[in-house]
């Protein structure tokens, strides 16, 4: 049954601005405390970011689908399972969550608000990453719920997890991360010259999931309305 836009769109803004705030506050928190072990950060880093996406889609999931991923919901609405007038107002406040959550977590820890990013992430390695990452995590979400629907915010929370470490790019894997993190120079923050590459590359990669997904499960349509990073 499609919920009430209104429910939606808060579900999406929230659930989007939660993962930020966890995302860039885990990596300022991994990194003062793991003395300049950068695997030690990146792997709080990554366990943080699975904890709380397997509690926001869990939690969020009915009022919205829980994609809080541009590149998810367009997946979706390709495949019949979301209006495109529901994907144009997702898009927007996925972005706009996930700039919250930014600031939100440079507040919890006494930082400047306002910090455009520093970190260079660019090249065929990383845009090769994010397309990989991408395109993993649609085809995990949509063989998950075609089979183990009610397992689907645990399959999706460990996709991430992993694809963390065997990614370059510590897989982004959704526009509006990818935007949002590029106002931060903490650990996981992106420079604003790589986002386009990013961003380009992880539609691509969630394009390329979906005609396999449909070899792999036949008829898009009929699917449940959920989730994502």
């Amino acid at each position: 049954m499609t919920q009430p836009l209104a429910r939606a769109l808060l579900a999406e803004g929230l659930g989007t601005a939660a993962l930020l705030t966890g995302v860039v506050g885990s990596g300022i928190m991994g990194e003062q405390l793991s003395a300049g072990n950068d695997g030690l950060a990146l792997l709080a880093n990554a366990s943080a970011t699975a904890g709380l996406l397997l509690v926001l889609i869990t939690g969020l999931g009915p009022a919205s689908g829980a994609h809080f991923n541009p590149a998810v919901s367009l997946a979706f609405a390709l495949r019949g399972n979301l209006p495109w007038t529901r994907l144009a107002a997702y898009v927007p406040v996925q972005v706009f969550g996930g700039v919250l959550g930014v600031l939100l977590a440079h507040a919890v820890f006494d930082l400047p608000l306002w910090q455009p990013g520093l970190r260079p992430r660019t090249g065929a390695a990383q845009w090769l990453s994010e397309g990989v990452a991408a395109f993993g995590l649609v085809l995990t979400i949509l063989l998950a719920l075609r089979h183990r629907p009610q397992a689907t915010p645990t399959l999706v929370a460990a996709y991430i997890f992993a694809a963390y470490w065997f990614t370059a790019s510590t897989s982004f894997a959704n526009p509006a991360v990818t935007v949002a993190r590029a106002g931060t120079q903490t650990f996981s923050g992106i420079a604003p010259a790589g986002v386009l590459g990013f961003v380009v590359a992880q539609i691509t990669g969630a394009l390329l999931a979906l005609p396999i997904a449909q070899c792999l499960l036949g008829s898009p349509r009929g699917t449940p309305q959920q989730p994502a990073r």
